[in-house]
């Protein structure tokens, strides 16, 4: 299959599955958005799972693209790792396969496919790693820093901020974040011990 036509399929699934979901995106409706045939569809992708995963991993790889952009070397990584993310953190709600995925929803909806959704976490922690990896060089983060477990670590805080406060009033959400990841950044960069 032609990747210009694979592309639109992906791009006709992305839409389809953040607007109805996965049970109630169907992929009639896919073909159809994507100007083919159904068969045509399913020469794209094994199955609608299969298909939901690569409309995932694609606005996976364009979430992590994105915030790839903000990674500045000249700004000391202490700095710049709080701005990322909040920044990722609040552009979360415009990408719900992203959210769905980091909150757990499509390893329960899919459980076959947790070793992949899996695999998809791991891959949005690549910035944070980065920044990471900067602020050993900078001098700014202990060397011998373990930087994809602490990377994991600060995406498993993202996660819980994510799936347990971004639910409730809408009024003073931004502000709850804030102070929330204001004070998981001071207990990250600064830790539990007295300052000497």
């Amino acid at each position: 299959m032609e990747q210009a036509r694979k592309e639109c399929i992906l791009e006709s699934a992305v839409h389809a599955f953040r607007r109805h979901g996965f049970k109630k995106a169907s992929v009639d409706e896919i073909a159809r958005q994507a100007g083919v045939a159904k068969g045509t569809v399913y020469l794209a992708c094994e199955s609608k799972e299969d298909l939901y995963y690569q409309a995932l991993h694609r606005e996976v790889r364009e979430w992590v693209a994105e915030s790839a952009k903000r990674i500045d070397p000249r700004v000391p990584a202490d700095e710049l790792l709080p701005q990322l993310a909040f920044a990722t953190l609040a552009e979360i709600d415009s990408k719900p396969l992203v959210k769905a995925l980091l909150s757990g929803e499509c390893a329960d909806l899919l459980p076959r496919w947790r070793a992949r959704f899996t695999e998809l976490r791991e891959l949005c922690s690549a910035n944070v790693v980065e920044v990471l990896k900067l602020g050993t060089r900078q001098g700014r983060f202990r060397p011998g820093l373990d930087v994809e477990a602490v990377g994991q670590l600060m995406l498993d805080l993202q996660i819980a901020t994510l799936v347990f406060h971004t639910t409730g009033p809408e009024q003073g959400r931004d502000e709850r974040l804030q102070r929330r990841a204001a004070a998981a950044f001071d207990l990250i960069l600064e830790g539990l011990r007295p300052r000497t």
